[in-house]
């Protein structure tokens, strides 16, 4: 009994690998068409020009705010006073040292 259930499995997969399969055919797709563009046309008119803007408003000065606010100007300082005359000058006398003398 064994074996006639292992004939007929193998029979019945030999019977059906042997089956006609269909050959898949692949179409390949129709060629897709670039259009090209044709010449240029003429050039249109120039449009009219636009109206002018109005001019903004002038700024204010900036502040520099690492100097801070400029100071008031200083008063001048007071002349001191006058010093004593100094003494009139004695004889000034010059020492010139002596020449050297030749050895004999």
């Amino acid at each position: 009994m064994n074996h006639s259930m292992l004939v007929s499995a193998l029979l019945l997969s030999v019977g059906l690998a042997a089956c006609d399969k269909p050959t898949v055919v692949n179409v390949p797709p129709a060629p897709v068409v670039t259009p090209v563009p044709g010449p240029a046309g003429p050039t249109g008119a120039t449009g009219s020009q636009g109206t002018q803007g109005t001019q903004g408003t002038q700024g204010t000065q900036g502040f520099d705010g690492s100097k801070g606010d400029t100071g008031n100007t200083g008063r001048q300082g007071y002349d001191g006073s006058k010093g004593d005359t100094g003494k009139t000058g004695g004889t000034t006398v010059i020492v010139v040292p002596p020449a050297s003398s030749p050895s004999n």
